[in-house]
C-alpha cells in the first residue's frame, strides 16, 4: 500500500488519519468520482442532509444537490422524512437505498462453505452454509453455482441486474497442510492447480473478485467494525488454521505476494542447530484444528470447536487446555509483531463461539502482561465485531467497493 511519507506536514498527517472520508472535487470531469465520494460519505456516516454532505466532502452545495438528484434517479439513494424543530427550513436526510445494489459473498474454507447475499447498506438478505470434513472441488463449485442461482431468483426480476458481482474469500493455498485436515493428496493438488475466481465466473456468468480469506475478514472488520476507529492494527482470525491481516493507516496492506499478516506461519520458538527440526508455527498451536483433535481423541464431536458446545459440558475442560496453549502462542506472536510494526491495536475474531473467543482473549491479555514491554508500546487487544460471517461478508464487500467507492483500491489492493 502506498503510505504517507513520515516527513509530511501536520495537515497531511491529519489527512491520513481521516482517509476514510474522501474529499470531492468541484472541477469538471469529476462526475463519477464525486458521486462515489458522496456515496462513501453516506455509507460511513449514515443518513445526512445535503448541507452536511457538502461540508463533509468539501463539495459545493450546488454540486451535492446535482449529485443527489442523479443518485436518486439511479435508485442508489433515497430521501428520508424531513428533520423538524430547528431554525429555518426542515433538512431532509439522504440515505443509501437498500435495493440500490447487491453483491454475493462466498467463503470457501477448509471445514465449511458460506454464501451470502448482501444489499447496498450491508444487510445480509440471504445466506447458505455447508459443512464438510474437507472441501471437494466439484461439490464446492456445484454448490456455489446452485446457491448463486437461488439468490438471484430470491430477488424481484427488476433487481437481479443490480447484483454487482461475487467476492470470493479462500485460503491462498487451499490444498496446503492437507495431511493435517485429512484431505487426500489428489484433492489438495487439484485445489492448487485451480483458478477459483475464473471457475466461479464461468459457472455463474457474474464477475468475480478474489481475496485471501483472512484478508477478506480483515476488510469486513475495517469497513464495518472496529477498523473505523483503529487506524493501524494487526488482525487475527481464529479458524481451522489461524490467519490474519495487516492494516496500516486504514489501508489493508497486502504485501509483495498478497500475504501480509500471515501470522499463522510465525514460528513460536527458536530454530536449533538441526535443520530437519524447525520450530513449530503458530498455526500448529493456536488453530481450531488443535481443538478439533483434542475433542476427537476424547471421543467427542470435533466440530464442536466451532459452536457453543466448546465451552459446555464434557468439551469445556479440553477447551480450557487448548486456550492456555493458544493464548501463550498468540501473545508471543503479538509481542514480536508489536516490536516490529508499532501497532495501535490488535483485533482478534474467529469462527468459534463468542464464549470461547472471550476466554481466549482473557488468556492472551494475561500472557501479554508477562512480557517485558520496556522500550515498546503494548497494543490494545480488542475482540472483533463480525464473527463467523467475516470472510464471506468481506468477500461481498469487494464488488460493492470496486463499483461504488471513490478509490476502488482504498482497502482492496489484494491482487498480487
Amino acid at each position: 500500500m502506498q503510505q504517507t511519507p513520515p516527513t509530511a506536514a501536520a495537515d497531511a498527517e491529519e489527512a491520513v488519519a481521516d482517509n476514510l472520508r474522501p474529499r470531492g472535487s468541484n472541477q469538471t470531469g469529476m462526475r463519477q468520482f464525486n458521486e462515489r465520494v458522496v456515496l462513501q460519505a453516506i455509507r460511513l456516516h449514515g443518513s445526512l442532509p445535503k448541507a452536511d454532505l457538502a461540508r463533509l466532502t468539501t463539495l459545493s452545495t450546488q454540486t451535492v444537490a446535482l449529485i443527489i438528484a442523479r443518485l436518486t434517479d439511479d435508485d442508489l439513494v433515497m430521501k428520508l422524512e424531513p428533520l423538524r424543530g430547528k431554525i429555518g427550513q426542515p433538512s431532509v436526510p439522504i440515505a443509501l437505498k437498500p435495493d440500490g445494489a447487491f453483491s454475493i459473498g462466498v467463503k470457501i474454507g477448509r471445514r465449511s462453505l458460506d454464501v451470502l447475499l448482501l444489499d447496498f447498506v450491508g444487510n445480509v438478505r440471504n445466506r447458505y452454509s455447508l459443512g464438510y470434513r474437507f472441501p471437494e472441488p466439484d461439490q464446492v463449485f456445484r454448490t456455489i453455482a446452485e446457491q448463486v442461482r437461488q439468490m438471484q431468483a430470491s430477488l424481484a426480476p427488476a433487481l437481479r441486474s443490480r447484483i454487482q458481482g461475487i467476492g470470493v474469500a479462500a485460503p491462498l493455498s487451499l490444498g496446503s497442510w492437507r495431511e493435517l485436515i485429512g484431505m487426500a493428496p489428489e484433492e489438495g493438488g487439484r485445489w492448487n492447480r485451480l483458478d477459483i475466481a475464473r471457475q466461479i465466473e464461468a459457472d455463474t456468468g457474474l464477475p468475480v473478485r478474489f481475496a485471501k480469506d483472512t484478508a477478506a475478514a480483515c476488510v469486513a472488520e475495517l469497513v464495518a467494525g472496529r477498523g473505523r476507529s483503529v487506524k493501524s492494527f494487526l488482525y487475527l482470525y481464529i479458524d481451522t488454521f489461524i490467519g490474519g491481516g495487516l492494516v496500516i493507516d486504514s489501508h489493508l496492506h497486502a504485501g509483495l505476494h498478497g500475504n501480509a499478516g500471515a501470522i499463522g506461519s510465525l514460528p513460536v520458538g527458536m530454530a536449533g542447530t538441526d535443520a530437519g527440526s524447525p520450530p513449530a508455527q503458530l498455526l500448529s498451536t493456536a488453530s481450531l484444528l488443535g481443538l478439533e483433535n483434542l475433542f476427537q481423541q476424547a471421543g467427542l464431536d470435533p466440530l464442536a470447536a466451532y459452536d457453543e458446545r466448546a465451552t459446555q459440558g464434557q468439551w469445556d475442560e479440553l477447551s480450557s487446555q487448548w486456550v492456555a496453549q493458544a493464548a501463550n502462542a498468540i501473545a508471543m506472536a503479538v509481542t514480536n509483531a508489536s516490536c516490529l510494526l508499532d501497532l495501535e491495536g490488535v483485533i482478534v475474531d474467529g469462527s468459534c463461539s463468542r464464549a470461547l473467543l472471550e476466554r481466549l482473549m482473557a488468556g492472551v491479555s494475561a500472557a501479554l502482561a508477562r512480557y517485558n514491554w520496556e522500550g515498546v508500546q503494548r497494543p490494545q487487544i480488542q475482540m472483533g465485531t463480525i464473527g463467523p460471517d467475516a470472510r464471506a461478508l468481506g468477500g461481498a464487500l469487494l464488488p460493492l467497493y470496486a463499483n461504488f467507492a471513490p478509490d476502488r483500491d482504498l482497502f482492496l489492493k489484494l491482487e498480487a
